[in-house]
């Protein structure tokens, strides 16, 4: 008997599933067969689709939103819909995309024109995921460069600082006798001083 299932996938805890869910719950998709992942589609070690997959039987029917719901790595994009589609020999259908519904065109031809879609949306979906990847490091390398500072703030200053570092400048005491004072390394006394002395200066 053939099974209907859904799969899900945002990339973090705090998206949304619903638009997803609501596309398959109107397929009248048992939720029990529903299997939802929150996390990145870089791979496909994720809980959920592994446990979907391990219950696929011949003939079973997945449904997914779109292609990028099933992962951005285009060899393994490619490499999972081969397993489930030939080892698994189960049926695939992409909602957002009616020429990857794999119900149709069985023969030569029609094979050969999904693996073409195919190939062409997983390369897109990756291109996609890279293409977010490269703006993110330009955009924090573009803050660094306005004096954005990212991390934890450092701790407060403790009072003692500012007597101790004036001392130190003026060469009354060390920088150990400084750093003993501040109750900090003399490495990290140094560090802090370098910083107060770039504010002071601006």
């Amino acid at each position: 008997m053939t099974c209907i299932y859904g799969y899900i996938r945002v990339s973090s805890r705090d998206q949304n599933e619903d638009r997803q869910l609501i596309a398959l719950k109107e397929l009248s998709i048992p939720l029990k067969n529903i299997y939802v992942d929150k996390q990145s589609g870089k791979d496909f070690e994720r809980p959920s689709y592994r446990r979907m997959v391990r219950k696929l039987k011949k003939d079973d029917l997945l449904y997914i939103k779109s292609i990028d719901r099933l992962g951005r790595n285009y060899e393994e994009i490619l490499e999972q819909w081969r397993m489930l589609t030939k080892k698994k020999r189960i049926d695939i259908v992409v909602l957002d995309m009616p020429l990857l519904d794999t119900r149709r065109g069985k023969d030569l031809m029609g094979t050969f024109l999904s693996d073409i879609v195919l190939q062409m949306l997983s390369f897109v979906a990756e291109n996609e995921r890279t293409t977010i990847l490269q703006r993110q490091a330009e955009g924090i390398a573009a803050a660094k460069a306005r004096g954005v500072r990212f991390g934890r703030p450092p701790s407060p200053l403790p009072e003692s600082f500012y007597e101790a570092y004036h001392l130190w400048k003026s060469g009354e005491i060390t920088g150990t006798a400084a750093a003993k004072v501040c109750d900090m390394p003399l490495s990290t006394f140094r560090y802090r001083a370098s910083i107060y002395q770039n504010t002071t200066i601006l």
